[in-house]
């Protein structure tokens, strides 16, 4: 109890991950607007006027009910899109390696290079959502001409998605799949390609501007408007009250940005990296299992770990 006590302390007091950083400056101009207010109310000036009464319901609304609900399903699709990715890709491996019958040693090695390339789709996927170029991690899991042929390629993940049904074609027609088997493998192949278009889909969809420039004009009106609210009840605690509660609606907004795209690097994105580097293992734990071969593989297994 007492270390669940001590984790919840620093978790709440650390600056890591929090979006505080983020909306300091508004913060700060909120609360030194509000002491102003409060030194003019000092002075006798008129400023304690009750007008935002109505305010605050308006706002919350739009802000919890939309902004944060939204942002976070956008989160959450991804999540799960990517936990499909992760379970087919497992799924794709294991038929792979073992229906599919490797009669000579270059079909033990084109079928270890196969289960690479299905790590390599997850991490052009990943690349291509963060609009990165290719770079060392997946130039390790794939050929130098296949590196090549990818820098040439806008949507990367689908041409690594192209050689693994061409590899699935070229099993049916030499007689190691069957008819059915290879319906089976398209169709691991379609959901891959399906979570790809999911990702994409929540990349290219943002919140619409317009949305986002009258929530954020209704914050700065609220923030700006609840000082002459309350000075009259609270006088020299106007700027700290204010910035409080600008910390607090400024902070939802802010994490309702920072979540939806979630496939970026900063702290609260999913961990994408995490994910491609677990697919990786669980090939390589994979691989050093017997399949379905007429050859001896330990020679193709020790270069794939290597």
């Amino acid at each position: 109890m007492a270390l669940e006590k001590l984790t919840w302390w620093r978790i709440s007091l650390r600056m890591k991950g929090s979006v505080a950083p983020a909306i300091f400056s508004q913060v700060l101009f909120c609360g030194v607007f509000g002491f102003f207010i409060s030194i003019l109310y000092h002075f006798k000036v008129p400023v304690g006027w009750s007008i935002v009464g109505f305010v605050p319901n308006i706002i919350l609304g739009l802000l919890l009910v939309f902004r944060t609900n939204t942002a976070y399903e956008r989160f959450w699709e991804g999540r799960k899109l990517w936990g499909t990715l992760v379970n087919t890709v497992r799924n794709f491996a294991r038929q792979i390696w073992i229906a599919i019958d490797a009669k000579e040693p270059q079909d033990a090695h084109e079928k270890i290079a196969t289960l690479r390339l299905l790590v390599a789709f997850a991490v052009a996927t990943k690349l291509h959502l963060r609009q990165e170029a290719l770079n060392s991690e997946i130039e390790a899991l794939i050929s130098p001409e296949q590196y090549l042929k990818l820098k040439s390629m806008n949507n990367p993940p689908l041409e690594v998605a192209f050689w693994i049904g061409d590899y699935l074609q070229k099993q049916n027609e030499r007689g190691c799949i069957n008819n059915y088997q290879l319906a089976a493998m398209h169709k691991l192949l379609d959901n891959m390609v399906d979570v790809l278009g999911g990702c994409e889909r929540i990349l290219k969809t943002p919140i619409p501007l317009a949305y986002a420039i009258h929530l954020k004009q209704l914050l700065l009106i609220y923030c700006l408007l609840l000082p002459f609210e309350i000075v009259g009840k609270v006088q020299w605690w106007t700027g700290p009250v204010v910035a409080l509660v600008s910390f607090i609606v400024f902070g939802v907004e802010e994490i309702g940005i920072e979540i939806e795209n979630p496939f970026g690097h900063d702290f609260n994105d999913l961990p994408l990296d995490t994910i491609c580097a677990t697919m990786l293992r669980n090939i390589e734990d994979l691989i050093s299992l017997s399949p379905n071969t007429h050859v001896n593989l330990a020679e193709e297994k020790q270069t794939l770990i290597n």
